[in-house]
């Protein structure tokens, strides 16, 4: 039964990171192109002869950023949150079992500090594409 315990956990943490990744690479790509969007928008609503409904679409496109964003943001604290417990019960596992001295426990904060760095990311691109846009059509 044990080996079974062990394997369900290790299984999620694998679908854990599937899933962090999926959020990551998609607000990445997701920022970069709002970003060229926002910066034609922006570009086209700045000059003399510009359509009304350009500041409506860079609005649009702000908001979506902001939603995209704030939604893979929260979904990685979520999964930080899982996986910190499922390296908990695994670990409380391995000591049951006499091998948690094979676990090297400082991998705890370096996940954490991983999803720091991803939400880091994810936040300076989001800013970009929404500043850089508003610079060029204001400035």
């Amino acid at each position: 039964m044990l080996k079974q315990v062990h394997e369900h956990i290790t299984n999620e943490l694998q679908q854990n990171t599937r899933t962090d990744t999926i959020f990551v690479v998609t607000a990445i790509v997701f920022n970069l192109i709002v970003l060229g969007i926002n910066s034609a928008v922006a570009g086209e609503a700045a000059s003399t002869n510009a359509n009304p409904s350009n500041d409506f679409i860079l609005v649009v496109f702000i908001i979506m950023s902001l939603l995209v964003n704030g939604i893979s943001v929260t979904a990685l604290n979520f999964g930080k949150k899982n996986r910190e417990k499922l390296i908990r019960g695994l670990l409380g596992m391995y000591k049951d079992n006499d091998v948690a001295k094979y676990y090297d426990k400082s991998l705890m904060s370096a996940y954490g500090k991983r999803y720091l760095l991803f939400t880091g990311i994810i936040i300076c691109l989001a800013l970009t594409g929404i500043i850089v846009p508003l610079i060029i059509r204001y400035v």
